[in-house]
């Protein structure tokens, strides 16, 4: 898809969307309605399954009159709410909508009972792989420790922050992250001997002074 391709295609969607907006009821975000776009990737919320259903089927009927077409392969449906049974009465329309549990949107994990749990282990999980890409480097004695945190900074911390701003953590999920800063950080340090007994250890936390419990939550 070319450049040009791709600007009437935005378009033509926020032309379609904005039709869908005019005078719908439901959920707003921001004073806006409760259709969410970035590029091809819509989101709509509701209060109700009923609402979700008719704006859904809006946006369908306002994007096949400019000729695009909503791919139902990749169309799914969550409901968020304590009854985990709201919402299994729908019509036949929708049976061809999978419903899961869980989904990804911009690179975030969402799931059907807002826990924060499974973002965090996604998240650890490339925070791992991209630490592993470059432990060569943390480990290394030609390089400075100031120039080592300066690559935990800006190539393994963004990816473990990523979506951070949203997040309600518990204290399991803090721990969680304090473990793998501290595993990163001694890589940086390396061990320390013990004056008394001669033997080689590993840096303690305390000793780093690099960074406090919530540095690494606030991305300093």
């Amino acid at each position: 898809m070319t450049l040009d391709e791709r600007m009437f295609f935005n378009f033509a969607l926020e032309y379609a969307i904005r039709r869908v907006q005019v005078n719908q009821d439901g959920l707003k975000l921001n004073g806006t309605h409760q259709l969410l776009a970035y590029a091809d990737d819509v989101i709509i919320l509701g209060e109700s399954v009923h609402t979700v259903k008719e704006n859904a089927e809006a946006l369908v009927v306002a994007t096949k009159e400019i000729g695009l077409e909503v791919n139902a392969n990749k169309t799914k449906y969550m409901i968020m709410s304590r009854d985990q049974n709201a919402g299994r009465s729908h019509s036949k329309k929708t049976d061809s909508i999978e419903r899961v549990e869980e989904f990804k949107y911009l690179g975030t994990t969402l799931t059907n009972k807002n826990s924060i749990q499974e973002e965090i282990k996604s998240r650890l999980k490339l925070g791992n792989a991209c630490y592993y890409s470059v432990q060569n480097l943390l480990s290394s004695i030609s390089l400075s420790k100031k120039l080592k945190i300066k690559i935990y900074r800006t190539i393994i911390l963004p990816v473990i922050l990523y979506g951070r701003e949203t997040w309600s953590l518990t204290l399991r999920e803090e721990r969680r992250l304090r473990v793998f800063e501290n595993r990163v950080l001694r890589r940086v340090f390396g061990p320390k001997r013990d004056e008394v007994t001669g033997e080689w250890r590993k840096h303690i936390m305390k000793s780093l002074v690099i960074c406090t419990p919530y540095r690494i939550l606030c991305g300093w």
